[in-house]
Order: structure tokens, then C-alpha cells, then sequence
């Protein structure tokens, strides 16, 4: 350990044993595929059935903050959210993908949820923000995509949208779409993805455990400098502070300095934003592919997105969202010049949902002085979505470039000579 690092005094953590890092040891594959495309040609198989499954944070003793995640410790947890996904890899030079979350299963065009947005760095093409903001509800679900598919994905959304029963006399509809830029694992140029891909990941949302890691949107992103993808994470609230429960999601091809619980995770593997410039020997890093390019391990965004069955107005609701930037910034991000950095947030809760045409509404609303435990979930919530987003991530190869797992070994190392988990 370098003479100016000291371990972190940390409580013991609760007694959940953490697996044998045999489990975790991985070849480089990339991951199974998950729906297939409905009008797009059968993609290659791969082989990682056959590899152990690699962690989340928490199956490595990581325990963030001091509320309990649900049942599948993911968005949905909170009642009626379904996410789906399409992996699209497709050669040696498409890995990309579309992920969906739908608020709940239901025409969300006649039966609005109340959300809201919050801008952390505004370097994106979040599709569909300025009537969310001027009417603070969601009428579709949520897309996300690469950053130059996000025009096929509204369209291909609002066609299948128009399509419901019930939809035939409507004329305007406002599509959601979120990216973050994946070209540099994904032929991006070419905006790989079609109205197939598309449908499948929304007709294939589901609620329970979420698959993670370099599927749907996150197949090929990238984080802190290793590859990104999918996390999510959730908090239920004890029944003294509302029972509420808090669910976030993220896709995450961002970058800065990786810290883990506290822990320089980044520093001590030698892998962060500036290496090159403040470390002499940052340009004879041999485990990095990426040194020719020295701010790589600064450049991306995320998108964050938070689910609460709490009952709550856009407007406290654009109050949670602030909070998720907060959780992401515990892992290291500053928000670079070039990272988008947005967060949505919705409440599932029937008491606050909208129909069109509604003259005057009775609504149920959680008061100010009851909110900050939600505020408190969200934070914990998205920095473990982070975690578990790269941790859950399998090393991605294409003919643009090569990003490398999380080494979960050396990062544990890490994390106990630091205190976060135990020897």
C-alpha cells in the first residue's frame, strides 16, 4: 500500500459470506444474447453458459449505505416496473443493444405516471425532455440506445405505440429515449439497431431480477476505463419512514477516478482520469489498451433512471433525481465536459397517476418533511447500480477497440486492504 494511503475504519460488515473468488475467475467472453430482433437476421451464439456467472457488489460483501435492497435488489423491485432488453452483436463490429423500462404494463398513454428530469451535465440527446419537463408525467416508456440510434428507437416506439388498442384516434406522443455513445466498441455510424430490436425489448419487459452487465444498452459501454453496462439496484424503506420502495437503474459509459465504497480502486489499479499527466509512468501502462488516448478514462455519460411507489409530484420528484447524481459522484464521476449525465424519475404509485382529459384530480402527496429517506435510498441505490453494473460486465471485443472487465480479484484486493470487505 503506497506510504500516504491508510486502510478506512469502516463497521463490520453484517454477516452475509461473501463467495470464493474462484467462482469469479473469467475468460474474456462476450455476452449471451438475450431476445432475439423480429426483422433483423439471427445473430452469432456465444459460449458463456458454460462460464461462472461474475458477481454483483453485494455477493462480494460490498454493502452500500444503511437501507435494505428488495426482493432482486433492481428497479423492479417497485411494484408494476418491467424492463426488457435486446443485445445486438452482429460481426466483429456491432455491440450494441436497446434496453426498455416501462413504468408498468398497462397503455401508459391513458394511464400517465407523474416524472420528472434533472440535468447533472447536459453533453446528450436525451429525446422527449421539454414536454416532460412542461407536464411532468411520462406517456411512453423509457428507451435506452446508442447516441445515434436514438432517433430509429422514438420512431420505431411511437409506431409500436400507435399500434395499441385505443391508440387509433391519437395524433401526438411524446417518445422517451435516452443514450450514452458506445462507438467505441460499436459500428455506430452505421445506427445498427431496427423497429424489431426495438419491440422486442419492450414486449419483453418483465419484472424480477434484471440481467446486468454488457446486455441490451450497455453492450458495448464503457466505465472508468473497463467496460461498462446495465446496473441496478433497490431500497426498501422500514415501515416507520413509509415502507416506500426506490429503485434505480443505470447504463454507464462514463468516466473519472473509480472508488468503490470509499476505497481508490481506480489509483491503486492504476487505471483513472489524468494518469498520464500527474503519474510520469502513466504511459507505460501495458494492461491498458487505451494510453494512446489519455483521457479515455474521462470521457462518457449515463443514464439514470429511479422508480418509487412512493405517491409524489414532479415536483418532489425532481427532487429525487438531483439525489441520484449524488450517488454517482460517490463512485468517482465529476461529470466530465463531455459526459451526459441525466437522470429520470417516475412514482408507479395509482394514487398520483394522470389520464387524459382529467378536469380536476384528487391526488395523494407525500409532504416535504417525509421525502428524505427517499432521497437517502436513491443515493444509496444508484452508487451500487454503478457498482454492479461493472462488476456484472464481461470483457467486449470488436474490430473499433477492446474493453476489459473489472478484474474482480485484484478489485477485491483492493477493497480489503482498505477495509471494505472483510480478509
Amino acid at each position: 500500500m503506497p506510504a500516504h494511503r491508510r486502510p478506512i475504519a469502516r463497521p463490520t460488515p453484517r454477516p452475509t459470506p461473501a463467495p470464493s473468488l474462484a467462482l469469479v475467475t473469467l475468460a474474456t467472453l462476450l455476452p449471451s444474447l438475450t431476445l432475439p430482433a423480429l426483422d433483423a437476421p439471427l445473430m452469432p451464439t456465444t459460449a458463456s453458459a458454460q462460464e461462472p456467472p461474475r458477481p454483483r457488489a453485494r455477493d462480494l460483501g460490498i454493502e452500500v449505505g444503511i437501507f435494505t435492497p428488495g426482493a432482486h435488489n433492481a428497479i423492479t423491485d417497485v411494484a408494476g416496473v418491467l424492463v426488457g432488453h435486446t443485445t445486438i452483436i452482429e460481426g466483429d463490429d456491432v455491440r450494441t443493444g436497446v434496453t426498455a423500462i416501462r413504468p408498468h404494463g398497462g397503455n401508459l398513454y391513458f394511464d400517465r405516471v407523474p416524472a420528472a428530469m434533472y440535468v447533472g451535465n447536459g453533453f446528450g440527446k436525451l429525446l422527449g425532455v421539454t414536454q416532460v419537463g412542461e407536464l411532468g408525467e411520462l406517456e411512453t416508456p423509457i428507451l435506452l440506445t446508442c447516441t445515434l440510434c436514438v432517433w430509429k428507437a422514438a420512431d420505431a416506439m411511437v409506431e409500436w405505440a400507435l399500434a395499441r388498442d385505443g391508440m387509433e384516434g391519437v395524433r401526438s406522443i411524446n417518445p422517451v429515449v435516452g443514450e450514452t455513445n458506445d462507438g467505441g466498441l460499436n459500428d455506430i455510424r452505421n445506427r445498427p439497431i431496427t423497429a424489431g430490436q426495438v419491440r422486442a425489448a419492450l414486449e419483453g419487459a418483465a419484472g424480477g431480477p434484471v440481467e446486468e452487465g454488457a446486455v441490451g444498452a450497455g453492450t458495448g459501454t464503457s466505465a472508468f476505463g473497463w467496460k461498462g453496462g446495465i446496473g441496478t439496484s433497490s431500497r426498501v424503506l422500514p415501515e416507520a419512514l413509509g415502507g416506500y420502495a426506490v429503485g434505480v437503474l443505470v447504463q454507464s459509459n462514463f468516466g473519472g477516478i473509480l472508488q468503490i465504497a470509499g476505497a481508490p480502486v481506480g489509483e491503486e489499479l492504476g487505471r483513472y482520469a489524468f494518469r498520464n499527466q500527474v503519474d510520469p509512468r502513466g504511459d507505460d501502462d501495458a494492461d491498458s489498451p487505451d494510453t494512446d488516448q489519455p483521457d479515455i478514462h474521462s470521457q462518457g455519460s449515463i443514464m439514470m433512471i429511479v422508480a418509487t411507489d412512493a405517491p409524489l409530484s414532479e415536483r418532489n420528484l425532481k427532487r429525487v433525481a438531483m439525489r441520484a447524481v449524488m450517488g454517482l459522484s460517490r463512485t468517482g464521476s465529476y461529470a466530465g465536459n463531455g459526459s451526459g449525465d441525466y437522470v429520470i424519475s417516475f412514482s408507479t404509485a395509482p394514487s398520483v397517476r394522470r389520464e387524459p382529459g382529467d378536469v380536476v384530480r384528487a391526488v395523494e402527496d407525500l409532504s416535504n418533511s417525509n421525502v428524505s429517506a427517499i432521497f437517502q435510498a436513491t443515493v444509496e441505490a444508484t452508487e451500487e447500480a454503478v457498482y454492479n453494473s461493472m462488476f456484472k460486465a464481461v470483457t467486449v471485443s470488436s474490430r473499433w477497440g477492446r474493453r476489459e472487465a473489472l478484474p474482480i480479484e485484484a478489485t477485491v484486493e483492493v477493497l480489503r486492504r482498505y477495509g471494505v470487505v472483510p480478509d
